[in-house]
């Protein structure tokens, strides 16, 4: 049995965290070893106490607690709520949050024009009510991460080919919430030239929700399409491995609604962040959407979440495990994903991509793909004329037959998150709930010049 050394000085978060993993990582049957199970909730104790982690959320306690053993205590610590007096959810202007974020990644060293960029993405996502993909990611999955060495603020964007009408892209594993929106502006401009631009991009990361880069396309009057590779998360149909992101492929389509049509979705039944959050509710994981080793679908959140650190079970595609209900679709639309973002760029995939080093446990780099495709409707047909007749159509659809089962309406792709940018802008703002109120405490403290800028937060 492999065991680690108790770390006694005031280490990060992350540091605990990495630590708690590659002990967990390095013995699969460490639950039944009591020394294991020690270390493994001292460790626990220590990371609960580091400024940042919430012991609520973080899907590590509910893994100690219910494999391990760990009592969950909460912090001794005031809660922010409760000390001013207002809604633990509290409103916040869209422009304050996107100042803040950008003044985060200054401190980092990211330029002026990327900083903006950067928070720019994340700030849409807010904004269209994909809130796991904007405030929520910008410290665990930027901020973090550069912490750790496995992500550069800003790194040169380098042409490694290029044509009239392509370009591959090296983004020399810098930040992709900036190398996403250099990447399809460039397809842009050459599809307003040649009437259709592609670029491929190895050597990225992150770059944030894939609808923004579409929604880039439809809004220069093009047809958008776009798509990136992940940690493996989701088995092929009839295996029980992780081989494959949950590789969005997502379009763009102008309109003459309010809202382009717009779709951004995985191509997995579900996504962790989901599997998550039925644990904070205490649900069960819906059947179908996770399969274990032993090929055995499985509905137990709690599990399936310790499971997935293990490696011990994997995300379904759409359709669900097996052939039964058309998984063996989704699993080719992942596929069709994972090689337009790793053929063309003889990029890394499955293991190489998981974010840890399996020996050591440790964080590494994940290097990766992603492709951006617009095609120039004017090349083709008048841009009114083709807005006209996709509203045509989305319009036929939601007013056709409603299901008197249903909730009484029909949406178009892109719909529901206007819906939300609508609602939210009438509020003035996103919801900022405590968990990442916490998030803005520990950046505003620890990044340079932040304290002097933000000396007090709209919550405090």
């Amino acid at each position: 049995t492999k065991l680690l050394s108790f770390d006694t000085r005031m280490a990060t978060a992350d540091e605990v965290k990495t630590q708690v993993l590659s002990l967990i990582g390095s013995n699969p049957s460490g639950h039944q070893d009591k020394s294991i199970r020690e270390k493994v909730c001292n460790l626990l104790t220590q990371y609960s106490a580091c400024d940042g982690v919430d012991v609520d959320t973080d899907v590590l306690f509910a893994i100690g607690a219910n494999v391990y053993g760990f009592e969950v205590k909460k912090k001794s610590v005031p809660d922010i709520a409760a000390a001013t007096a207002k809604p633990p959810d509290i409103i916040i202007d869209f422009e304050y949050m996107k100042v803040f974020m950008k003044e985060v990644f200054l401190s980092y060293g990211v330029p002026e024009d990327r900083a903006e960029t950067c928070s720019d993405v994340l700030i849409e996502a807010d904004k269209r009510g994909i809130d796991s993909h904007g405030l929520g990611r910008l410290k665990p999955i930027y901020c973090d991460r550069i912490d750790a060495g496995i992500l550069s603020p800003s790194m040169p964007i380098d042409v490694i080919n290029e044509t009239e009408t392509t370009a591959l892209i090296d983004g020399n594993l810098g930040m992709g919430l900036y190398i996403g929106p250099h990447c399809m502006n460039m397809a842009i401009e050459k599809a307003k030239k040649y009437g259709v631009g592609f670029v491929a991009c190895k050597n990225s990361t992150h770059y944030g929700i894939a609808g923004y880069y579409a929604t880039m396309a439809s809004d220069a009057g093009c047809i958008g399409f776009t798509g990136t590779n992940a940690r493996p998360s989701i088995a092929p149909t009839f295996g029980v491995e992780p081989m494959l992101g949950t590789n969005p492929l997502v379009f763009g389509i102008p309109t003459h609604d309010d809202f382009p049509f717009v779709i951004d979705c995985a191509t997995s039944v579900n996504q962790r962040g989901k599997i998550e959050r039925y644990a904070r509710e205490g649900k069960e994981t819906p059947r179908g959407a996770v399969i274990d080793n032993e090929g055995i679908e499985r509905t137990d959140t709690e599990g399936i979440l310790r499971d997935m650190v293990l490696g011990k079970c994997a995300l379904t595609p759409l359709g669900g495990a097996g052939d039964a209900m058309g998984g063996y679709k989704g699993y080719g639309w992942a596929t069709t994903v994972e090689l337009l973002c790793t053929a063309l760029q003889s990029g890394p995939f499955g293991d190489d991509i998981c974010g840890v080093d399996r020996a050591t446990g440790k964080p590494k780099p994940m290097p990766l793909g992603h492709f951006f495709l617009a095609i120039n409707i004017e090349a083709m047909c008048p841009l009114e004329t083709f807005k006209k007749n996709s509203s045509s159509l989305l319009t036929a659809l939601r007013g056709s037959m409603k299901s008197p089962a249903g909730p009484g309406r029909i949406w178009t792709a892109g719909e529901p998150e206007n819906d939300a940018r609508v609602k939210r802008m009438g509020q003035g703002g996103m919801n900022v709930p405590v968990s990442l109120q916490k998030n803005m405490v520990v950046l505003r403290d620890v990044r340079p010049g932040l304290a002097e800028k933000y000396s007090k937060l709209p919550f405090e």
